[in-house]
């Protein structure tokens, strides 16, 4: 069982973050706990080649299923999500903007949608999928997810422009430039950043900044669940716990404590997985 990230062939990191490969079964008649899925600073492209998972929006009644390939843009809100017995996916995660330069979809459509694949890149993506089935070993799934985004970048949509490296400057955890330094060494207003940076990520960066924040204390209190949530807020460059909990409350609902008391019984946890820091470099 996998729970890992992979980086992309060379000729592709300028517009994949990374492939993530979760495969995961369970034994016939095995309980299958649900996942709850926080929002994360992603637009995935989700190839699922056995069983398909359930979604379940936390905020609504709203259910999406049965699709064997999934776009899904920038989430704000938890989803619950029900796994089958034979689960894979292979997911491909774009660098904010990447999506946008690729097919040409204004990522303001996507935010909080998990939608049909198949709708924004035709059939190709079921003969992707077919051929994720049959692979042998992860390796092969690498190299596939590798053809198909060489393929994407053939028939590129948008041009690349400073905004494209703005966006991706807020995920550089070694960079210390605010929004409106950014903006300025992008030749960029405030305003037009902000514009365009929803354009091509759905959200204004403000928000965008939250959720790598919150991203990165979530996957710190899995790697690490001694730490103590004072010391987690300061590492995550929050100013003191409540301002941690505020995220926690506004993204999940609940507080830190109640979200990851249902973190540690999400499916992956049964193999001792879980969603740390586990980028394959």
């Amino acid at each position: 069982m996998i729970l890992k990230d992979f980086l992309p062939a060379p000729d592709v990191q300028s517009y994949v973050q990374l492939f993530r490969i979760v495969h995961l079964e369970f034994s016939k008649g095995e309980a299958i706990p649900i996942k709850a899925y926080p929002p994360r600073p992603e637009q995935c492209l989700a190839f699922y080649p056995y069983d398909k998972e359930t979604v379940q929006y936390a905020g609504s009644n709203k259910i999406v299923h049965h699709l064997p390939v999934v776009l899904y843009g920038q989430f704000t809100q938890v989803t619950n999500r029900l796994i089958g017995h034979q689960f894979l996916v292979f997911q491909i995660v774009f660098y904010p903007g990447a999506l946008y330069t690729l097919t040409g979809i204004p990522s303001i459509e996507l935010v909080n949608e998990y939608l049909d694949g198949s709708i924004f890149f035709g059939n190709q993506v079921h003969e992707v999928n077919e051929q994720l089935y049959e692979a042998k070993n992860y390796e092969t799934m690498i190299s596939i997810g590798n053809q198909f985004i060489r393929k994407l970048i053939s028939t590129i949509k948008k041009p690349i422009l400073p905004i494209d490296w703005a966006c991706a400057q807020l995920l550089n955890k070694t960079s210390q430039l605010t929004i409106d330094q950014i903006a300025k060494q992008a030749c960029y207003s405030t305003r037009q950043l902000e514009r365009k940076f929803k354009e091509r990520t759905g959200v204004n960066p403000k928000l965008f900044m939250r959720i790598i924040r919150f991203d990165n204390a979530f996957r710190q209190k899995n790697s690490n669940p001694a730490m103590d949530w004072l010391r987690i807020a300061i590492e995550c460059d929050y100013h003191d716990y409540q301002h941690l909990a505020r995220d926690y409350k506004d993204f999940t609902n609940l507080t830190p404590n109640q979200f990851h008391l249902i973190e540690e019984n999400a499916p992956e946890r049964k193999f001792g997985l879980n969603e740390g820091f586990y980028k394959n470099e």
